[in-house]
């Protein structure tokens, strides 16, 4: 058995031999059972955030295990040169739970996006993409181009060409799509940039714009998907049907996979050659997929999900220090007094706190807020005892 390194022993190997590109907690993760995540020095965290929305059946879920376990024992790979059952079964469910059309296996949400885009600019043959403010879609070139942010785009310019960010309102979606649009890209919730809901106005808007002008509705479920809302999918709240959504994080509880799932009037747009890759689809991410869809098909898990979103919601809204929560489902952000923003410092060093002295793992989109994805599986004296951290953790200065 391989020793087990140390966090020093972690942080000086990183020191001397991993890119700079991730800001880690000091701390140090061994192993991972249902909502709690084990360290090096013997902690026991509550985990509240997932992996960022990722691990929504918990650590180490019994099915998700069997399913890899087995799937590993049989084929690993084999390309997409071949017929392979398991993902194809799997883009047959993915179809059905949602826009009844075809799916592009992928292995990230933000290679995802890229295939969406491209989908887009093959459909429309060229066109703009239109995105909204405070949108997240990825770090990839188009993605990135499709993610106004700027502390995201400005170290990597020139961005990809043929991208139009527009404030999140019903005027600026009218005025900005036109004929040259080829899609309209955005989430129903955005979870990056501190868990924003956009308005049911704005998502009718945007279907009506692209139906006027011939573009795609493409919604980004990356984050808000395979139900953290308490939906399976976060655009059916609304009533509106999108042409095409993407997925990824929760849809394998923590092996890479991304899709891109369209309706069926799109199924043969891309020809052969027009966008692939070696890995996606891969038999092992698609058997611990069919786990996932076999818990979450279970008839009392969204109503579940609903209820412990109400019970998590009510919990934080108790805390003297939350002015608010906003979100859906198990897709929470915690906005913190104007007091309790300055005697933390900043939320980042809150969040690090919470998770270093009081074992718990949130993180902090904003500097206002604290964000909460849990796993759905989660019960409600683990909420409740999540909520007493949280609350420990405020009070302590």
């Amino acid at each position: 058995m391989t020793h087990q390194l140390s966090l020093a022993e972690l942080e000086e190997i990183e020191a001397r031999h991993v890119l700079r590109n991730y800001a880690r907690l000091p701390v140090a993760v061994a192993s991972g059972a249902d909502v709690w995540l084990h360290t090096t020095d013997g902690r026991r965290v509550l985990d509240l955030l997932c992996g960022l929305g990722v691990t929504s059946l918990g650590h180490a879920h019994p099915n998700v295990t069997m399913a890899i376990t087995e799937q590993a024992g049989k084929l690993l790979h084999a390309s997409n040169l071949v017929h392979l059952q398991g993902p194809v079964q799997l883009a047959e469910r993915l179809a059905q739970s949602s826009l009844g059309g075809g799916v592009l296996f992928q292995n990230s949400g933000a290679e995802a996006n890229e295939a969406a885009i491209k989908l887009a600019r093959r459909h429309k043959r060229g066109g703009e993409v239109v995105s909204l403010h405070n949108g997240f879609h990825g770090r990839t070139y188009g993605a990135l181009s499709a993610t106004p942010q700027e502390a995201k785009q400005e170290p990597f310019a020139p961005l990809v060409g043929g991208f139009r960010a527009v404030p999140p309102t019903v005027e600026a979606l009218e005025t900005a799509v036109s004929d040259h649009t080829a899609a309209v890209l955005l989430e129903t919730i955005q979870g990056e940039s501190g868990v924003l809901p956009i308005p049911d106005d704005v998502l009718r808007a945007a279907r009506a714009a692209c139906d006027a002008h011939g573009a795609l509705l493409i919604v980004d479920e990356v984050q808000s998907g395979m139900g953290r809302t308490g939906d399976m999918w976060s655009y059916e709240a609304s009533g509106v049907v999108p042409d095409a959504i993407t997925v990824a994080k929760a849809l394998a509880n923590g092996l890479p996979i991304g899709a891109l799932i369209t309706g069926p009037h799109l199924l043969d747009v891309l020809r052969p050659g027009d966008h692939g890759s070696t890995f996606a689809g891969n038999p092992l991410a698609a058997a611990a997929a069919h786990a996932v869809l076999d818990v979450m098909g279970d008839p009392g898990f969204l109503p579940r999900v609903r209820e412990a979103g109400a019970r998590l919601t009510a919990g934080l809204e108790s805390l003297p220090d939350v002015a608010g929560v906003r979100g859906r489902g198990l897709m929470l952000a915690a906005e913190l007094t104007p007091e309790a923003v300055e005697r933390h410092g900043t939320t980042a060093e809150l969040a690090g706190r919470l998770m270093t002295e009081h074992d718990v793992w949130v993180n902090a989109p904003t500097p206002t807020s604290l964000r909460l994805l849990p796993p759905l599986t989660i019960r409600d004296e683990q909420i409740d005892e999540g909520v007493r951290r949280i609350a420990a953790g405020l009070t302590a200065r």
